[in-house]
C-alpha cells in the first residue's frame, strides 16, 4: 500500500517521531511479553509440583476411603460424610502481574476438627479425613496455579498481537524504512 505524502521536512519530522514511537511501544510490549512469560513459566514448574503432590495423595485419600467403606459401611461413610462442612474458611485476593489480575488463595490450614462420633467409627476414617483435608489445601493452591497460568497465556497471545501488529503494520510499513536519509 503505497501512501502519496509530500517530501517534506515536517512530514519527514512526523513520521521519524511515529516510528521512534512505534518503536519504543515495541520495545515496551517486547519486555512486557518477557515478564509474562517468566511468570508463566515459574507457574508451570509450580503446577507440575502440585500436580504430582495431588496425584499420589487422591490415591492415598482413596485407599482409605475404600478401607472406611469396608470396615464401616458405605452408608455410614456417606452419613458422615454428609455432616462434614462446606469449605468456606479461604479468600481470593487478586494481584496484578503486568496488569494481569492473577488469583491469590489465601487460606490456613486448620486443625481436624471431626464433626463425628468416635464410638462408631475407626482410624481408617480419621485416614481418609485428614488426607482429603490434605488434598483440598493442595486443590486451592492448584487452582491458584492454573487460573493464573491461563490469564497469563492469554495476556501473553494478546501482547504477541499487539508486537506483531507494530513490527509488521508499524514498523516495517513506515515511510522511513523505504526512504533514504534527508539530510538538512
Amino acid at each position: 500500500m503505497e501512501e502519496n505524502i509530500a517530501a517534506t521536512k515536517a512530514n519527514l519530522i512526523a513520521a521519524q517521531a511515529a516510528l521512534d514511537f512505534s518503536l519504543k511501544g515495541f520495545d515496551l510490549l517486547d519486555k512486557k511479553r518477557n515478564v509474562l512469560i517468566r511468570n508463566i513459566m515459574e507457574f508451570v514448574e509450580r503446577a507440575k509440583d502440585a500436580q504430582l503432590k495431588i496425584r499420589t495423595l487422591f490415591i492415598e485419600a482413596y485407599e482409605a476411603l475404600t478401607v472406611a467403606n469396608i470396615t464401616l459401611g458405605i452408608n455410614e461413610v456417606n452419613e458422615i460424610a454428609q455432616s462434614i462442612p462446606q469449605a468456606t474458611e479461604f479468600n481470593i485476593l487478586n494481584r496484578s502481574v503486568m496488569g494481569v489480575e492473577i488469583p491469590q488463595i489465601k487460606y490456613e490450614h486448620h486443625r481436624i476438627e471431626p464433626s463425628y462420633s468416635f464410638y462408631h467409627t475407626n482410624t481408617a476414617l480419621d485416614v481418609a479425613l485428614q488426607k482429603f483435608q490434605e488434598v483440598k489445601y493442595l486443590v486451592y493452591e492448584l487452582a491458584e496455579i492454573e487460573d493464573s497460568v491461563y490469564k497469563l497465556a492469554q495476556e501473553i497471545k494478546r501482547t504477541q498481537k499487539r508486537t506483531n501488529a507494530l513490527k509488521n503494520i508499524q514498523i516495517q510499513s513506515s515511510p522511513m524504512q523505504d526512504e533514504p536519509e534527508i539530510c538538512s
